[in-house]
């Protein structure tokens, strides 16, 4: 079985996020109500087993989400 990364999105992507497993800032929760979607700029190795996504969101924002938040948009 692949992982999401593998078959869907990549560098340039556009990505809605679904969900977030950690708490966030407000501006953040604010920016995600408004327009979840954002364009994946890189990876990151999260702790050694998960693959980080680092997402310029719509409204400007940047953030990085595990790739299980995320889907293509």
């Amino acid at each position: 079985m692949r992982s999401m990364t593998q078959t869907a999105i990549t560098v340039g992507s556009k990505v809605r996020v679904l969900r977030v497993r950690d708490r966030i800032p407000a501006d953040l929760v604010a920016a995600l109500k408004a327009d979840p979607t954002g364009t994946v700029k890189e990876f990151r190795v999260t702790d050694g087993k998960g693959i980080g996504v680092v997402v310029d969101l719509a409204g400007g924002q940047r953030s990085w989400f595990f790739e299980d938040e995320i889907a293509p948009a």
